[in-house]
């Protein structure tokens, strides 16, 4: 009988190590960052996502900034990565001279745009949030490790890195707002003053 009672009781739950429930927080406030905002994203839609009590959040972050800025930062790291993978699997032999390194992470951040539109919002989440000195003074640094991370990889000249990185920008925008193309002689500008 009472083996019987053991087995209907429930099994303790499996205590997670804070080191992933802190990398989970970081994915989930990606997401969540990304759709509301740093001001418009209460902390406890982030800590539901993972399963967690709100002050539990705050025993791994100091502040709902600190988990804005680890989610940023996370976002600019996955981006460098990004570019790490497709400037090393370039063959420069089996290309042609204008498909360089540079040319290669340009189309691995078109991909990025394609499949991950919450890192694409996020970076535009912590532009916007840039008000704040301190997001600011962070969010400039990781874009300069990013640019800097781009120069390595492609040794490319400053007029090819401003290139790179004004079409990074104009494809961010052009994301957002769900068009193929960004040009103004883009199609889509006739059609949405058509409806307009």
């Amino acid at each position: 009988m009472a083996s019987t009672h053991r087995s209907k009781e429930k099994a303790p739950r499996e205590r997670v190590p804070a080191a992933e429930r802190r990398d989970a927080l970081i994915e989930a406030a990606i997401h969540e960052f990304a759709q509301g905002g740093l001001h418009g994203t209460p902390v406890e839609r982030i800590a539901r996502r993972v399963g967690v009590a709100q002050p539990y959040v705050f025993s791994l972050f100091a502040s709902k900034r600190e988990l804005f800025l680890a989610a940023v930062e996370r976002d600019f790291q996955h981006t460098e990565e990004s570019f790490t993978q497709a400037a090393a699997a370039l063959d420069p032999d089996a290309e042609p001279p204008e498909n360089d390194a540079l040319h290669a992470m340009g189309q691995a951040y078109i991909e990025l745009l394609e499949t991950h539109r919450d890192r694409l919002m996020l970076q535009h989440q912590a532009y916007a949030a840039c008000e704040d000195p301190e997001i600011r003074d962070r969010v400039r640094t990781c874009y300069a490790r990013l640019v800097d991370h781009v120069r390595e990889l492609s040794g490319a000249e400053p007029e090819r890195l401003d290139e790179f990185f004004k079409k990074g920008m104009w494809l961010n925008v052009a994301a957002a707002m769900g068009v193929d193309e960004f040009s103004a002689a883009g199609e889509w500008v006739d059609a949405q003053l058509a409806e307009s």
